[in-house]
């Protein structure tokens, strides 16, 4: 029937009664199909219900189209936080990761000194970033607390059905972030929360008093009462919508105009009005004095490359004077890359965008500009995290210094010229041991060319070491050969061997050195995986660099056996490969050339 081409001439949608008409035909016209393949072959059908204020921003979305998994989306959370309980990530690195479209893993969460709280599979739960109250993501546990723990707390805690900076979030016309820590590609704590407790009582600073929340008995009274309207108003329209769903059964995205918050529950806008910011040309003005304070004191240049997110977590923001709101959106360029950029323009830094990870990214800094040489930076301490802890398995393998050489062990092709100068056939050489007996032999045989000294005239000892066996048949053999390609075709007639030394450990292996292989690749369901192979030829051990990678990188990680008994193989989640490589070079000191990187995730 088909041995033709065969042109649609018109696709059309089916409608329910014509679904569930072909659902009969196929079970009727083939009896063995199960109810599971049939489902598999012709999904029912799947519309995802996302409910919205009549202008505003969407408050909440049903997955299934049928009720059972319902959920707030972040605008909601953001008005009500304790609508749902929450997972606190171990750190705001750890962000990066789950608003990229990762679920939540077990190692990534925050456990409270109370303990894991109680939960039970499938229960709705949102998650947050130390030091900011406004929820990143929101999704549906995979098990019960009960399960978690007799699991060692390992495995995925959280399927994530919607974060910050998704398709819903940025789909949505008016939307917004709650604080000044949200950023492009990672949350961080709120500033004005980190600020507060700084503030001084004479509000002698313009930012201070711009940036301090008023306190007084009657806000506070205010602030429950809207807390108590905001939860009843969400209580109703969480009726309204489940009223709604069962009335219509289909409604498209933003179709529910029934659905009406209270007036004083602003969804669309974060509750910032009763703040009084500073002027552009004071944050301006702050931004710089920032950065050229972190230029000075935190960035060095053999930390470039740098992410501007980095950049701005780690240096930018502990340099800014204490108890001050630094927030990029008050300045007059709005985004960090916009600041970057002008900053790049003027001439004192070189940046480059990243556009795989659309990302503003910091390359050099002119520490020559007149801007840097007439800045004077203040003695002071800088504020920084809390990342003292017991030295990392990492740190321990890196007081062994790592030392990698190349030998070689003469073959029968050369092993004349050994026996020659008197030099052990069974011993192994260095490159400059080896290139030193075979000019010995050169020496000794007076085998320099006469009326050209960068020539060598071959005699047949020194002819067959070199060539034979390596010339076609039918060619003529070379009868003088360069100095400077003697050592080089020498060597490449031995056999390799290397030498690797960590410590007071050596191990010799025969062959050429295997360079470490990091590969990441997507798996079912677009997630991102990192393979490390190869570790034991550098004497590291698959395991401990297993649990080093999973404590710093806040994931799930694995080791398994390689085919053919080739090693042991380090599975990360994630795409971490360029993180995993800078790692195994500054934490174990493998040298970049022995570290061989290939990624299947980019087009």
């Amino acid at each position: 029937m088909f041995k033709k081409a065969v042109e649609a001439k018109s696709q059309q949608r089916l409608s329910g009664a014509d679904r569930k008409k072909l659902r009969r035909t196929v079970r009727d016209r083939f009896p063995l199909i199960t109810d599971a393949l049939l489902d598999l072959l012709l999904p029912p059908k799947n519309r995802v219900h996302v409910f919205s204020i009549e202008g505003g921003v969407p408050m909440f979305f049903d997955v299934d189209g049928r009720g059972t998994e319902f959920f707030p989306t972040v605008f909601a959370l953001w008005e009500a936080p304790q609508l749902l309980p929450s997972f606190t990530l171990k750190g705001c690195e750890v962000s990066r990761y789950v608003i990229g479209g990762a679920d939540l893993m077990f190692p990534g969460i925050m456990i409270p000194a109370q303990g894991l709280p109680s939960f039970s599979a499938g229960e709705p739960w949102a998650v947050k970033v130390p030091g900011n109250p406004a929820p990143i993501a929101v999704g549906c546990t995979t098990m019960s607390s009960v399960e978690a723990l007799k699991a060692g707390l390992r495995g995925k805690a959280l399927r994530i059905t919607h974060y910050y900076h998704d398709f819903l979030w940025e789909s949505t016309e008016r939307h917004y972030v709650p604080n000044a820590g949200f950023l492009e590609d990672v949350v961080m704590g709120d500033p004005s929360l980190l600020s507060s407790s700084g503030v001084s009582d004479t509000g002698t600073d313009v930012l201070d008093a711009s940036a301090a929340p008023q306190t007084s008995t009657g806000n506070e009274e205010d602030e429950s009462i809207d807390a108590n309207n905001a939860m009843s108003s969400l209580e109703t329209a969480s009726t309204s919508v489940a009223d709604a769903n069962n009335e219509t059964g289909e409604q498209m995205i933003g179709n529910m105009d029934q659905l009406k918050l209270a007036d004083d529950i602003s969804a669309n806008e974060p509750n910032t009005e009763n703040l009084t910011s500073p002027s552009a040309v004071v944050v301006d003005s702050l931004l710089d004095k920032c950065l050229l304070q972190a230029l000075y004191t935190t960035i060095k240049d053999k930390d470039l490359p740098m992410p501007g997110s980095t950049l701005w977590s780690n240096h930018v923001l502990p340099c800014r004077p204490s108890g001050l709101v630094l927030d990029i959106k008050k300045s007059s360029y709005k985004k960090l890359s916009k600041w970057l950029q002008a900053k790049a323009s003027a001439g004192l830094i070189s940046v480059k965008e990243d556009k795989h990870k659309k990302e503003v990214v910091l390359f050099s800094v002119n520490r020559g500009h007149p801007d840097y040489i007439s800045f004077k930076p203040e003695k002071r301490k800088v504020e920084k995290s809390d990342s003292s802890g017991d030295h990392t398995i990492a740190e321990a393998w890196s007081e062994k210094v790592l030392e990698v050489v190349e030998i070689y062990k003469p073959s029968t092709q050369v092993n004349p010229i050994f026996e020659s100068v008197g030099a052990n056939t069974g011993k192994l050489y260095t490159a400059s041991e080896a290139s030193d007996v075979v000019f010995r032999y050169i020496e000794k045989e007076d085998l320099v060319k006469a009326t050209d000294k960068s020539m060598v005239v071959l005699d047949a000892i020194l002819c067959d070491a070199l060539f034979k066996g390596a010339i076609k048949k039918g060619t003529a053999y070379p009868t003088e050969i360069h100095k400077k390609e003697v050592g080089s075709t020498f060597i490449g007639r031995m056999q390799p061997h290397n030498v690797v030394t960590r410590g007071g450990e050596s191990m010799v292996r025969k062959g050429a050195v295997k360079p470490i292989q990091i590969l990441s690749e997507r798996r079912q369901g677009n997630k991102k995986v990192t393979k490390v192979s190869g570790v034991e030829t550098f004497m590291m051990d698959a395991e401990s660099l297993a649990s080093e990678l999973q404590k710093k990188f806040a994931c799930s990680t694995s080791v398994g056996e390689l085919p053919g008994k080739k090693g042991r193989e380090v599975l990360i989640q994630g795409g971490v490969i360029d993180d995993v490589g800078r790692h195994l070079m500054e934490q174990y000191g493998v040298p970049k050339r022995y570290i061989q990187v290939l990624d299947k995730t980019r087009k």
